[in-house]
């Protein structure tokens, strides 16, 4: 891998927990940072923070993720803005929400978790495959969750007894699910893909709105996270799910080819229908 002040990282869901600590890390070390969020005032606060901090500038763009077309437009404008990238953090989620909410969908009308969670991820990554590849080596790091649930075929997007976590356990494993299979189309293009499971509950305003006590520290998600974006060891590591630090195994409908396949189909007729 490049040195750290030769690489451009892009981080989704930069302004806040995780994503924040991960840009101001990624700054200290020198890298071209492009911070995405979905609040400018946000943004701002974050680019001068980061600034003042470190001396370096963050580019910022703000897209609402829980947008497909919005999705679309942030990897556009990476494309457009950019000659090479590095790193993509696909780290912006929605958690499981307050206790007893009801069910919420996208701007597209998709299930809300599964919108940002997951297929936001999926699209992005996607969408910037080319540029990762032209970059190469790059990386792919997917922010997930060791909290998973199977999909049920019958009705993947919890329309029927729906609760937040639910909905979160099964778009965080489609996320994994996703993270195997890019990792399988990507072999031979010296980009890698791996998912973690940063820490358990970390004291994030995620886990505080479900008014969980938090269990782990931001500090810890961010080493985890820091390993598989900046760690030389794992070069050429692809298709990997970790918890923490160390190689896990995945709810096993993660390990079905079938069941991949049929997420597969679902996620992108679902990004269809929302482009048009």
């Amino acid at each position: 891998m490049r040195p750290l002040d030769r690489q451009t990282v892009l981080v989704t869901g930069a302004t806040g927990g995780l994503g924040r600590a991960l840009v101001h890390r990624l700054a200290e070390h020198g890298a071209r940072v492009v911070a995405q969020g979905r609040n400018e005032e946000r943004l701002a606060l974050l680019a001068g923070d980061v600034e003042r901090a470190t001396g370096r500038r963050v580019e910022t763009v703000r897209a609402d993720l829980a947008s497909l077309t919005d999705v679309d437009r942030l990897a556009q404008t990476v494309l457009e803005r950019h000659d090479a990238l590095h790193v993509l953090v696909n780290n912006a989620g929605v958690g499981f929400g307050a206790r007893g909410a009801t069910r919420e969908v996208s701007t597209d009308g998709i299930e809300l978790r599964f919108a940002v969670n997951h297929l936001a991820a999926y699209h992005l990554a996607r969408r910037l495959v080319p540029l990762l590849t032209s970059s190469a080596p790059a990386r792919i790091v997917q922010v997930a969750s060791a909290g998973q649930l199977p999909l049920d075929h019958d009705d993947p997007l919890t329309e029927h007894g729906y609760d937040g976590v639910t909905a979160y356990r099964r778009a965080k494993l489609a996320q994994v699910m996703a993270t195997f299979d890019l990792a399988g189309d990507l072999v031979g293009t010296g980009v890698t893909v791996n998912a973690l499971h940063p820490a358990t509950f970390m004291d994030t305003a995620m886990v505080r709105e479900y008014g969980q006590q938090p269990l782990s520290t931001v500090e810890e998600g961010l080493e985890a996270t820091w390993r598989l974006v900046a760690d030389p060891t794992l070069d050429g590591v692809s298709g990997w799910y970790f918890d923490g630090t160390e190689q896990a195994r995945p709810d096993p409908q993660a390990e079905d080819p079938a069941a991949r396949s049929w997420v597969r189909e679902l996620s992108d007729r679902l990004v269809a229908d929302a482009l048009g």
